[in-house]
């Protein structure tokens, strides 16, 4: 592929490079920029590679991340994955930086980089890192190879999304040949829960707020995420476990984030479009699955009337 040549000259040119992903890492994002760099580095082992953002505590298996310094502006190429727009992206000013890349599998938003590789139909940013490696000289490890295997896993929520293709199952493929990584063993991390969240879990299905019109949701201020000892990002997690509730349309969750001060929400579907009203509220992902992250609770209550809406009209043509 043409444009996978194009980000491999630009590794191999640069010696400093710098990998970047969206705020609010999930595995997809952590897997796919922690991959990148161990296969950078695999492949040129005397580059200097740092994959930096604010740490997630419940993905901290993944990997660790680097501590951003000014110095690593100097002469070095950014490479931003699963990030559609310069607003989402972690911890760095794009601007200052020799070359930029954007690889991501989100619908276009906005160009911000020199070279951009943008695939909505491909189920995560770790597919598209694996369909760079195969169509090119990088070389791949064991550790590598793990860390894609859980941010693919992690954003079709194990094959089950229709962002699913052949050809997500063919470079998963590919990726087991290739390395013989033992990947059932890499399912307890991801899946494994404590006490407080199952019963967080259980709090959520007991007061969830559901529409007439099919749409989901529950606002958690801080001494709901207190009394079950969790954090904004594991909160919002819970609403990938919503998943196949026949009352529901849509749904989503938004937490208080005191790290960051602001509302952390994730929203999901099963039918209405729902990243057009995230991107009004400088949020943004894919039709199916989105997230904001907004000032206050009162603007909250705004996107939960438009939610509703879109749920509405779903349902006239639907239900």
């Amino acid at each position: 592929m043409k444009i996978c040549n194009q980000i491999y000259k630009q590794i191999k040119k640069y010696n400093k490079i710098v990998i970047a992903r969206h705020i609010g890492a999930d595995p997809d994002a952590l897997g796919s920029t922690l991959g990148l760099k161990e296969t950078i580095l695999c492949t040129f082992p005397k580059k200097q590679v740092y994959t930096v953002g604010s740490p997630a505590q419940r993905h901290k298996y993944i990997g660790e991340l680097d501590k951003f310094t000014d110095d690593m502006y100097e002469n070095s190429l950014l490479i931003v994955l699963d990030t559609p727009n310069m607003q989402r992206i972690d911890g760095v000013d794009v601007n200052r930086f020799k070359a930029k890349i954007k690889i991501d599998h989100h619908p276009f938003v906005e160009k911000f980089a020199d070279i951009e590789w943008i695939d909505d139909t491909a189920s995560s940013a770790s597919q598209l890192v694996i369909e760079l490696i195969k169509n090119t000289k990088l070389k791949i490890n064991q550790s590598g190879a793990s860390k894609l295997y859980i941010g693919l896993v992690g954003d079709t929520n194990r094959f089950l999304y229709n962002y699913t293709s052949a050809k997500t199952f063919e470079l998963v493929s590919y990726l087991i040949k290739k390395t013989n990584i033992n990947f059932t063993s890499l399912y307890p991390n991801m899946y494994m829960r404590t006490l407080d969240e199952l019963r967080f879990q259980s709090y959520i299905i007991n007061n969830i707020n559901v529409t007439e019109n099919g749409f989901g949701y529950i606002k958690l201020e801080q001494d709901i995420l207190d009394k079950f000892n969790i954090d904004a990002s594991t909160a919002t997690n819970v609403v990938n476990s919503l998943n196949y509730i026949n009352e529901m349309y849509a749904w989503a969750i938004f937490a208080y984030d005191k790290i960051n001060n602001n509302i952390r929400g994730s929203i999901r579907s099963r039918g209405p479009v729902i990243n057009e009203v995230a991107a009004n509220y400088n949020g943004g992902g894919h039709i199916l699955a989105s997230g904001v992250r907004i000032e206050n609770f009162d603007i909250v209550d705004n996107i939960i009337k438009d939610l509703d809406e879109v749920c509405s009209e779903y349902k006239k043509n639907n239900g």
